[in-house]
């Protein structure tokens, strides 16, 4: 997730019988065929006229609920252009600009989580419960900013729903998805660190984590 802003000035029986003698005579048939077959070797295209070449696969499989969207996997965040008027005093906060992570086919194999803040637990036999982990470089004056690149004297908060904080590296909140489909919604902030305000073009990268357990 990249972040980006422009500060211009700051997812029957015997029938049965009959029957399963004929069934056990037809895998005997295809067994004796099958050992008579001769091995299935991977062809060899050395000796043959032309090019050739090797494809390399690769991939994962994970453990997962749901299935997050390709547009949410890789966002651009517009914050749009904001002043150094608007960041007067340390601590001033911008527009809370909303991002949404998509969810698909999420399956209906319950979950359970600990919330990291309260130490409770969020749990249901069928519906699936995430959380999302947020890492970025912290802001060096406020470290439970984003830190940005490009300008000084403003970093990133970043908010849930409810417009908590959410932790930097830390699960967030677990939530419940709603079955098959669900859209989580957070925000990003822009606000006033202690460092002298310093105008310039600034953006600023996020990596995020669904955590299901």
């Amino acid at each position: 997730m990249d972040i980006e802003a422009t500060s211009l000035t700051g997812t029957g029986s015997g029938q049965r019988i009959i029957r399963h003698g004929l069934q056990g005579l037809t895998c005997l048939i295809v067994a004796s065929l099958l050992s008579a077959a001769p091995a299935v070797r991977a062809q060899d295209f050395s000796q043959v006229d032309g090019e050739s070449g090797v494809m390399h696969i690769s991939g994962a499989l994970t453990q997962g609920a749901c299935r997050l969207e390709m547009q949410s996997a890789d966002q651009h965040i517009e914050l749009g252009t904001i002043t150094t008027g608007d960041f007067s005093t340390v601590g001033q906060r911008g527009e809370a600009i909303p991002f949404q992570l998509t969810l698909r086919d999420c399956l209906l194999n319950g979950g359970r989580q600990r919330d990291a803040r309260t130490q409770s637990t969020v749990w249901d036999s069928r519906q699936p419960v995430v959380s999302v982990s947020f890492v970025a470089p912290a802001d060096n004056e406020s470290p439970d900013l984003v830190k940005v690149a490009g300008a000084q004297g403003v970093g990133l908060r970043l908010l849930d729903s409810r417009h908590q904080d959410v932790r930097l590296g830390d699960r967030s909140e677990p939530v419940f998805v709603a079955p098959y489909h669900d859209v989580l919604t957070w925000y990003v902030v822009p606000e006033r660190t202690s460092a002298p305000l310093v105008a310039g073009a600034f953006t600023s990268t996020v990596n995020f984590r669904l955590n299901y357990d």
